[in-house]
């Protein structure tokens, strides 16, 4: 759970696009490795290198209380996109606990707060490299995970293609197959059911 990426300084009703338009387009800014992607949420556009869930498809972990289990593999890759999107909110709720100053509106100028938030990360990521067990995650993980159930606003700074679209398909039915036992039908008990 280490930050990769952080870019302190916009305003909190700034459009996540513009702020994912300035992170790819600053110099050093923000890269996806060859064969690596990012996971973003349904607000974002599913598009090369940035792998969004599928929309109007089951995706909170509320959703699949009481044994209901994924019935396809769109079902299925969205729990497994919900359970990785968790673990980054984790992240996100330690760095909250750890450091007090980021919980609360602050009164410093803009240029200190930037530097206090990317100092916070870089600490952060330096007691995850350093200790074994870190105190901050034994501590978030006595509360109870909260599952994020919010509105995204949809976001157009990633274009979609069909390339894109159809390796998430492909990978979504791999999944779903190696989780069902290498069966490749989209569900569980030979019932043929459209999503």
């Amino acid at each position: 759970m280490e930050f990769i990426f952080v870019l302190p300084g916009w305003e909190g009703f700034a459009s996540d696009s513009r702020v994912l338009r300035d992170a790819i387009n600053r110099p050093n800014g923000l890269k996806v490795p060859t064969g690596c992607y990012y996971l973003v949420d349904a607000g974002y556009t599913n598009g090369e290198r940035f792998l969004a869930p599928y929309r109007g498809t089951r995706y909170h972990f509320s959703e699949w209380r009481d044994s209901c289990a994924p019935i396809n593999h769109q079902e299925y890759f969205n729990m497994k996109h919900a359970s990785a999107r968790n673990i980054i909110e984790r992240c996100f709720g330690v760095l909250k606990m750890r450091w007090t100053i980021l919980r609360s509106s602050s009164f410093y100028p803009i240029a200190t707060q930037i530097k206090t938030i990317t100092a916070c990360c870089l600490i952060h990521n330096l007691i995850r490299k350093e200790m074994t067990l870190d105190p901050g995650e034994v501590e978030y993980d006595r509360m109870e995970n909260v599952d994020i159930n919010e509105e995204e606003d949809i976001i157009g700074s990633i274009a979609s293609s069909d390339q894109w679209t159809n390796w998430r398909d492909e990978l979504a039915k791999q999944m779903f197959a190696m989780e069902a036992g290498g069966s490749s039908n989209d569900n569980r008990g030979g019932e043929s059911r459209r999503t």
